[in-house]
């Protein structure tokens, strides 16, 4: 059983920092610590186990195929619906499974045990040398740095197998190990007592590991290979059709050493007409001329486990190593999957939460116009990840989603399904505020959620991650394109106005203008954090970067962790923020980018710890990146490094509870720079964020209807900085890239 210390909500917070006597004026004392909620009781969990120790492979002897019974069995021991089966089946009966609520999602519950995640990607990151990934990321010396920063989650990103099968052999990941194919943790990153070890020392730290989980597809494992041999429950995983031999004329050749080929717009019509597939989704997502130009694809003829001849089509929403899991199938095959992935993650490996991703996508219906099927807002979508969010919440998670859908989308599936969901509202909306100097498309987006009624203590908050910038602006381009919004001065549709946004960001941080960055397909754009603030600064060349740029860079860099910390909800970034990241150049991961996957060139090595150097790649073999910051423990050596400062922005979130606010007000501002966010804390207090996202200093009004008569304190500082005026409001100064944490007080 993995040992628990106490929900980190039940514990003390670190202890207000000395106040400077020489302050004209002092702020009293914040009871926010004696103000909130009772503690929570520990979560209670049962144990199961994927494997016992006596268990091994079968040996794989002769003929690959459905015809060989050795053959056939060890494809279903590798299975993950195999493995999810015999964990669902040492939790059935068991009293604790009904220790904990799960109807409702308890967004503050989760920012309360995990409120500043640290989000790591597998692939890129350097360890000692011939140290794994797991034991480095469960390292004691990584823990104590991140508690000196104020981390206290971390989000592995996938370490399980991934890729698929070709005959008894492992063949590589086609999306980075998002390709899932197992339940086994991939010996490229560690073992699966290295994962409990890390899950250990993170609660030692009153910190949590956040795992990943894909209910919308896996990779062509064991568990496809079985589909395609028709056995038993296998095709009940996947959106499979059986295309009957009469119909074979609809359907291309698969070139030899090719396991499958996309279907042509053509030939997904023509099926589609013949009433064998739903045809067009809404999107097709990776399009690519000529490489994905549907989202269906075919089989050469396969010969199944009783003989017969059988060509599959099958549904892929995203790349064809990935095809979907079905959630309406009569055998809840994909749904026993699913559920069993969770819950091993959660009851064998130790983790304390998971990321839904790919969950937005888990129904589709036909239409009988020749539109496009319904394939995005479905409530089959809605339905699934309420069965998951509440398995999930039942034996003591919690879980985030990655929807990148319509803002009124994320709101009905947080209603009822995962816990948070990461922002994909106002990501993009900040960094094309920084980009442009202007804060209008913030403003207008944050107060569109608020008026569908989007919590933002539910959102996860996040810098970058393994993504592109995603600007694809799904709420104004698909679901609301042709309301009207109105953004300087010019009435726009929605979809036109997504079109402006984006022709904007490619032409301010891609091209001429930042040559380093690339977009990436209809998505955004390929680009570190950093590089999206030197494009924003006007540098065009990396190499001419001087020590008084990366103090700019910095200062912007911050001035994105304060909007995305001093707000409620979760607070996200990367090894690649921690270290001052810079992309890759193209020719390094040529072989990488040239199916036209760009995003490889953000996702280059960092050594966060300082171990190894003289490394040149990450033991997965990621070219290393050119960092401006430097490692963690040398930043934190110096009080002005990107590090301690970020310390500090993260100390004044968690001393004063700004992750569990309630966001009141976003209002009009009197410089084209300036941000307010005002919000309601626990305590009934009002707090106020104001940031600066230009280039020059300003003298700003903040001005609400939601400010009481009072005080206004600085958070960080402890000082007074104004009074709330007679027009209910109040003037301060930012300087460049710089912002304000402040509460009224009597």
């Amino acid at each position: 059983m993995i040992k628990r210390t106490e929900d980190p909500a039940d514990l003390p917070v670190a202890p207000d920092l000395p106040v400077d006597d020489s302050a004209e004026e002092e702020m009293p004392e914040i009871s926010f610590d004696e103000a909130r909620f009772a503690a929570r009781p520990a979560r209670l969990r049962p144990r199961a186990r994927r494997r016992q120790v006596d268990e091994s492979p079968i040996t794989p002897p002769f003929e690959p195929s459905g015809a060989n019974r050795a053959y056939v069995e060890w494809l279903e021991e590798q299975s993950m619906l195999h493995d999810a089966e015999k964990v669902s089946r040492q939790l059935a009966g068991k009293h604790l499974m009904w220790s904990n609520p799960y109807a409702h999602p308890d967004p503050r519950a989760a920012v309360q045990r995990a409120s500043v995640w640290y989000t790591a990607y597998p692939l890129s990151h350097i360890t000692t040398p011939g140290q794994s990934f797991l034991s480095s990321l469960g390292s004691t010396e990584l823990w104590d740095a991140f508690s000196a920063v104020g981390i206290d989650a971390v989000h592995t990103g996938p370490v399980k197998l991934a890729g698929g099968l070709d005959g008894w052999d492992l063949t590589p990941s086609v999306d980075g190990h998002f390709d899932r194919m197992s339940m086994a943790i991939d010996p490229l990153f560690g073992t699966e007592d290295e994962f409990r070890d890390m899950c250990e020392t993170a609660a030692r730290h009153n910190g949590t590991i956040i795992d990943d989980i894909v209910p919308g597809h896996t990779g062509k494992g064991a568990d496809f290979r079985l589909a395609e041999l028709n056995y038993r429950d296998y095709p009940g995983i996947y959106h499979m059709i059986d295309i009957p031999e009469s119909a074979w004329h609809l359907l291309p050749d698969v070139p030899e050493g090719r396991d499958s080929v996309n279907l042509t717009a053509e030939a997904e019509l023509a099926l589609a007409d013949e009433g064998y597939i739903i045809g067009a989704l809404q999107r097709v997502i990776f399009y690519e001329p000529g490489v994905k130009e549907t989202n269906w694809s075919v089989t050469p003829p396969i010969r199944d486990y009783k003989g017969t001849l059988r060509r599959w089509v099958y549904l892929h929403y995203f790349k064809e190593g990935q095809p979907t899991i079905n959630w309406l199938d009569p055998t809840c095959a994909g749904m026993r999957l699913v559920m069993g992935d969770a819950l091993h993650s959660l009851l064998d490996l130790g983790s304390g939460g998971l990321r839904l991703d790919a969950n937005g996508f888990l129904g589709v219906e036909r239409s009988f116009d020749r539109s496009p099927a319904w394939s995005e807002g479905h409530p089959l979508s809605q339905a699934a990840n309420q069965l998951i969010g509440s398995m999930v919440r039942k034996v003591g998670g919690f879980t985030f989603q990655e929807l990148n859908l319509a803002i009124d989308d994320i709101q009905r599936t947080s209603a009822v399904g995962p816990d948070l969901s990461y922002d994909f509202i106002t990501r993009p909306a900040a960094q094309f505020s920084l980009a442009t100097g202007d804060t209008e498309f913030l403003r207008l987006v944050l107060r569109e959620a608020m008026d569908i009624g989007v919590d933002q203590a539910s959102l996860v908050h996040a810098m970058q991650n393994h993504d592109e910038l995603t600007y694809e602006l799904v709420h104004f381009a698909a679901a609301h394109r042709d309301d009207i919004y109105t953004l300087g001065g010019v009435d726009y549709r929605g979809h036109e106005l997504a079109e402006h946004i984006q022709q904007t960001m490619r032409d301010l941080l891609t091209g001429p203008a930042a040559p380093y960055n690339s977009v990436f397909t209809q998505n955004g754009i390929a680009s570190t954090t950093a590089s999206i603030i030197t494009a924003s600064l006007g540098v065009t060349d990396l190499d001419t970067l001087t020590d008084a740029d990366i103090r700019r860079i910095a200062n912007a860099h911050l001035l994105l962790c304060m909007y995305n910390a001093w707000q409620p909800g979760v607070f996200a970034l990367s090894g690649w923020d921690l270290v001052g990241a810079l992309p890759l150049e193209r020719d390094a991961v040529k072989s990488l980018i040239s199916t036209g996957d760009t995003r490889w060139i953000e996702r280059g090595a960092y050594d966060i710890l300082g171990v190894a150097p003289e490394a040149k790649k990450s033991p997965s073999g990621m070219p290393r990146a050119r960092t401006l910051y430097g490692p963690l423990p040398e930043q934190l050596k110096k009080d002005t490094s990107f590090a301690s400062r970020l310390a500090a922005i993260l100390k004044v979130r968690k001393r004063n509870g700004l992750a569990t606010g309630r966001l009141l007000d976003v209002p009009e501002v009197g410089h084209r720079a300036l941000l307010v966010l005002v919000n309601e804390l626990e305590i009934g207090a009002v707090q106020i964020t104001a940031l600066n996202f230009g280039a020059e200093r300003i003298e700003a009004r903040v001005q609400s209807d939601f400010l009481p008569a009072g005080r206004v304190f600085d958070l960080s500082t402890r000082r007074k900085v104004g009074t709330v005026d007679d027009l209910g409001g109040f003037t301060v100064d930012l300087p460049a890239f710089g912002g304000l944490a402040m509460i009224i007080r009597d």
